[in-house]
This record gives C-alpha cells, structure tokens and sequence, in this order.
C-alpha cells in the first residue's frame, strides 16, 4: 500500500515538472516594430529598457520613443523582449519584467 502511494505521487511529480518544462519552452522572445515618417537613413541606434512590474500588467518607467528619436522625423521603433529580458522575468518570478525599445535613426 505505501508503494503504491510514493508511485502515484511519483506519477503527479513527474507530470507537474513536464507541465512546467514544456510552459517554459514555449515561452518566446516578442518584438514589434513601427516605421515612422520614411523609416531609418544612417541606422543609428538608441536603446533603452523599459521596467514593468508583475508580468508586464503595471508598468514603472515606459520610455517614449519620441523624446528617444529627438528632433528626428524619420526612424523606426523595435520594441522587444530580448533574451537578456527574458532570463531577468524568468529569474525573478515575473515580478519584474523588463522589455527594450530601440530607436533605429
């Protein structure tokens, strides 16, 4: 009887880690990107991350892709979870997770 009880909870273990491989396995990277005005001509880059709290749902500092480009009226947008974004989410629970806005000149 107690055999059969470790085994059955064995059972439950295993499953539960598979569950939670596989949920972190098809987690991916995200970008979006927008083009503005006739889009970049020197391709020079800015970059900044932006901070959000509890999965992304309550942002603290979200950086406006205007005052990145300045005075520039053409430019792209790429808005992005990158790796280095990702691990830092992962590793602390989702407490805090950061994406990076990049300005493409």
């Amino acid at each position: 009887m107690c055999i059969n009880f470790k085994s059955r909870t064995m059972r439950k273990f295993k499953l539960l880690a598979v569950v939670f491989a596989v949920s972190i396995l098809f987690s991916s990277c995200f970008t979006y990107t927008t083009v503005v005005g006739d889009g970049p001509s020197t391709n020079k880059e800015t970059t900044q991350w932006n901070h959000y709290l509890l999965w992304g749902l309550a942002p603290v500092n979200v950086s406006d892709p205007a005052v990145l480009a300045g005075d520039k009226k053409d430019y792209t947008v790429k808005t992005e979870q990158s790796f280095v974004n990702g691990l830092v989410n992962v590793l602390t629970l989702g407490i805090y997770a950061p994406t990076t806005t990049t300005i493409i000149e």
